[in-house]
């Protein structure tokens, strides 16, 4: 199936991101989020991201020009009928995903593929709010999606033949790496890296080593080129919280389990650099973290 423009539903740090490897890839995009303002704030960040690249000549101007034309604002989610490809990247609520997808096929064409961006999900259970579940299949990108070069291309267990490698396909055509995963509980890198977060979390609770030894010593012993903690900033606390808690429940093993010290900064709103604290602090381009 030939795709040539691309909807995005979600402008948050993931739809903005996801909007601008499409249009660098020379698709047409459609952007729609409910908030017009996150909208006008993602074609801010997606316009300074390009003239970086642009800059430091990983892009021609000329090129970076045309892939920010090539992105179109929706205001309303009718606007993305024509789309052959709709990627949802709304946040990570099981009920509100449903009722994008439910929305996108009322609104598109018989043909259009969906594609959720869930990171843990069950694609198979989230095809079921649709009447068509073959054309749902899952592309889990990874943040920041512009630098990450791997996408997970999840299976339902519906999802036919020709949208799969449609969407097999799509990833190799943007630049990314897909790698074929069986519909199961938080997929493969979340389900190996989760434990590994939250061992480092339990870690730090029980006053074993400091934040800065904990990810010391995972860079240098374990060759990671982001210790844990900085990870899970970058993930975003309220994120690993989320998904940890659906693998517990999914599979019943206590592996998976939070630790409290997750739960309470969650609590109190420190979710990492996107609130501008979390393990570390990140204020104005500064952070103390290594």
């Amino acid at each position: 199936m030939e795709v040539a423009t691309v909807g995005v539903v979600g402008a948050g740090t993931m739809g903005r991101g996801i909007a601008q490897v499409f249009a660098v890839a020379g698709y047409h995009v459609i952007l729609y989020d409910v908030d017009e303002s996150i909208v006008d704030e993602a074609m801010f960040h997606i316009g300074q991201r390009l003239a970086a690249r642009a800059r430091n000549a990983r892009l021609a101007h000329e090129e970076s020009e045309k892939a920010l034309k090539r992105i179109r604002v929706a205001g309303d989610l009718s606007l993305l009928k024509d789309s052959d490809l709709v990627i949802e990247a709304v946040p990570e609520d099981m009920a509100l995903k449903k009722q994008v997808l439910a929305q996108l096929e009322a609104i598109c064409g018989e043909r259009t593929i969906f594609a959720t961006g869930t990171s843990g999900f069950s694609v198979t259970e989230l095809a079921r709010a649709t009447k068509f579940p073959e054309r749902v299949i899952g592309l889990h990108f990874f943040h920041p999606v512009p630098v990450m070069q791997l996408v997970e291309v999840i299976r339902g267990a519906q999802t036919d033949q020709e949208t799969f490698e449609t969407a097999m396909g799509i990833v190799e055509e943007i630049g990314k790496t897909a790698i074929a995963v069986q519909d199961s509980p938080l997929f493969v890198v979340n389900r190996i890296l989760v434990p590994m977060l939250n061992e480092a979390i339990f870690v730090l609770q029980d006053g074993l080593a400091s934040k800065y030894d904990i990810d010391a010593g995972m860079k240098l012993g374990a060759n990671h080129p982001v210790g844990p903690l900085a990870l899970a900033d970058m993930v975003g606390l309220d994120t690993l919280l989320a998904v940890s808690e659906s693998l517990l429940a999914e599979t019943g093993d206590t592996k998976y389990r939070p630790p409290l010290l997750l739960r309470q900064m969650v609590r109190a709103g420190k979710l990492g650099r996107k609130s501008g604290e979390g393990f570390y602090t990140y204020r104005d381009g500064v952070s103390d973290a290594p």
